[in-house]
C-alpha cells in the first residue's frame, strides 16, 4: 500500500487509508462557517472553468464530477458521498463541472475563508494538503481502471470501492444510474448491464432491484479484483 509523510504527525507515516479518514480541524471548520444548501437531483453545483472560489462538503447525498468531451461523450471523473469535501482546485477555476445524482444537502465555504483558518491553525494546513494527496490517489487508481482493466475486473473494482466506502459488507445501495457508472468507467450502458448481469448468472452478485446490489461472494469478488492487480 502507498504511504505518505504528513508532516503534522511528527514523522509518522499513515496509509491513504487513512488520510482520507484524517479530516478533524478541516470538518470542524467547514461545519462551523460553511453554509447548508439544498440541492435538487441533477442540479449543478460549480460549472466547467468557472472560479473555484469555494470548498464543499457533502452532508446528504451523493455528487458526481465530469467532463464533457468534443465528441459529446461524458467522463465522469469521481463519485462524492456523505462526508467528502470536493472542489480543490490546482488552478483558480475549476477543470470539470458537479452535478448532483440526487438530492442533496452541501455545505459551501469560501476558499479565502478555509485559507484564512489555516494560517492560524497548522492542522487545517496539514489536513488539507493530506486531502489533495488524497485526491491524487483516487485519480490514479481511476487511471488505472480505465487504461489496464477489463469490463469485468472495471465492475468488480467499482463495487467493492462503492462497499467500502458506503461502509457496507453486502448490500451495496448505489445513489448513481448505470449510465453514470458506464460513464466513470469509460464503458457503455450495454456492457455495464451485461456484466452484472454474468456476474448474477455466476452467483456472485445478486439485484433485486437496479441501484441494489447484493454481494454474494465476496471472496469472488475479491479474486477477481487481486487478479486484475497482479496482471
Amino acid at each position: 500500500m502507498l504511504h505518505w509523510q504528513n508532516p503534522a504527525r511528527s514523522g509518522k507515516v499513515i496509509s491513504l487509508d487513512a488520510i482520507r479518514q484524517d479530516q478533524g480541524s478541516i470538518d470542524d471548520t467547514i461545519d462551523l462557517m460553511g453554509a447548508r444548501m439544498r440541492f435538487a437531483r441533477n442540479a449543478e453545483v460549480f460549472g466547467e472553468g468557472e472560479p473555484a472560489e469555494y470548498l464543499y462538503k457533502v452532508v446528504s447525498g451523493a455528487v458526481r464530477i465530469s467532463k464533457l468531451l468534443s465528441d459529446g461523450r461524458r467522463q465522469i471523473g469521481a463519485f462524492y458521498l456523505t462526508g467528502d469535501v470536493f472542489g480543490l482546485e490546482p488552478e483558480a477555476a475549476h477543470h470539470f463541472s458537479a452535478e448532483t445524482i440526487v438530492d442533496s444537502e452541501i455545505l459551501i465555504i469560501r476558499r479565502s475563508a478555509l485559507m484564512s483558518d489555516a494560517t492560524r491553525n497548522s492542522d487545517v494546513i496539514a489536513q488539507l494538503w493530506n486531502q489533495t494527496i488524497a485526491h491524487l490517489q483516487q485519480a490514479q487508481e481511476h487511471m488505472l481502471l480505465l487504461g489496464r482493466k477489463n469490463a469485468q475486473e472495471r465492475i468488480v473494482a467499482f463495487l467493492l470501492d462503492m462497499s467500502k466506502r458506503l461502509s457496507t459488507k453486502l448490500a451495496v445501495e448505489l445513489p448513481m444510474s448505470r449510465q453514470d457508472i458506464a460513464d466513470y468507467l469509460g464503458l457503455t450502458i450495454e456492457t455495464v448491464s451485461r456484466t452484472l448481469t454474468q456476474l448474477e448468472r455466476d452467483g456472485i452478485i445478486s439485484i433485486p432491484v437496479s441501484r441494489r446490489i447484493l454481494l454474494r461472494d465476496p471472496a469472488a469478488l475479491d479474486e477477481i479484483n487481486d487478479d486484475c492487480l497482479a496482471a
